[in-house]
């Protein structure tokens, strides 16, 4: 396909007139439409700003086929993010689990510092996950730094549907956690065992939620395609960001840590003292919203 024939497929697929196009150009209508007939040719760095704007790479609009590229994941896009998201959500879940089956362990008469020892085990093997993730996103986004928006609305539309169920049950599954602990310290005493046992049950709930929110909400990222592309080409202020961002990020999770060791050492606290490390997602969460890059403006 030539430009001429690309460009009339994108202004359509797009549902935009070649007013509207010459608007966002800076252009009269009749280049255009010119554009369009092949009777002229656009400058360099319009070139460059339709194919920002169309999300397809300079070969592809002046050479290859568009209609072909943005039908077609040719990167692996969708199958290597969906692999992303599982990991992330089940690293975390993983610690939030790894708590409670220190809790339990605990409650079953094992030696404080044995539980401890493999909460500490769970959270080495979920760092390394984490690790190794991201390290894996990054050369993915090298080596595409632009992904064409291969998915049809249908797609995204039946997507939406399932993000709804996503937060809403995961969501639920925290309140119902709640409700639980409420029933049972009704009909249970509140000491020992018993309590162990009900916290380790709450936190596997917890980490069940969990998975679901977070592994929404990354599905949610995945299917904004024009966000990953202004993420790979950030300005220099969405950079300064992102670098704050993650040194908040960074410095909560220290501390929690510290206190999550300053709770088991000082107090002999380990099961409860490890609920800090939620609650450092959270923060952590709350940290990159007021923070990090405001790549929808």
């Amino acid at each position: 396909m030539s430009l001429a024939e690309n460009l009339q497929y994108l202004r359509a697929r797009e549902g935009v007139t070649q007013e509207q196009l010459a608007e966002r150009l800076d252009v009269s209508r009749q280049s255009v439409s010119k554009w369009e007939s092949g009777a002229s040719f656009p400058e360099m760095d319009t070139l460059l700003k339709l194919c920002d704007m169309f999300g397809v790479d300079m070969d592809t609009l002046l050479r290859g086929s568009a209609e072909r590229s943005l039908s077609e994941d040719s990167a692996g896009y969708d199958r290597f993010m969906t692999l992303y998201a599982r990991k992330t959500a089940g690293g975390v879940s993983a610690i939030i689990a790894g708590a409670a089956a220190a809790a339990l362990l605990s409650a079953r008469g094992l030696p404080d510092m044995v539980s401890a020892a493999m909460l500490l085990l769970v959270v080495a093997v979920a760092a390394v996950v984490f690790i190794a993730s991201g390290m894996e996103e990054d050369n993915f986004r090298k080596k595409h730094p632009t992904i064409p928006d291969f998915y049809t609305e249908r797609q995204k539309e039946q997507f939406r549907r399932r993000y709804i169920w996503y937060i809403a049950g995961g969501v639920g599954g925290i309140l119902m956690g709640v409700v639980l602990m409420v029933l049972a310290f009704t009909v249970l005493p509140e000491k020992e065992p018993y309590e162990s046992y009900m916290g380790a049950v709450f936190l596997l709930i917890v980490a069940c939620a969990v998975f679901f929110l977070v592994y929404g909400g990354m599905l949610e990222d995945k299917y904004d395609i024009a966000k990953y592309n202004r993420q790979n080409n950030p300005t220099p202020e969405d950079k300064e960001h992102r670098r704050r961002a993650v040194t908040a990020c960074g410095v909560i999770m220290i501390l929690a840590t510290a206190i999550f060791l300053f709770g088991g050492l000082a107090y002999d606290k380990w099961e409860w003292a490890a609920v800090i490390y939620a609650v450092g997602g959270v923060l952590c969460g709350a940290a990159w919203l007021l923070l990090g890059p405001k790549l929808g403006e």
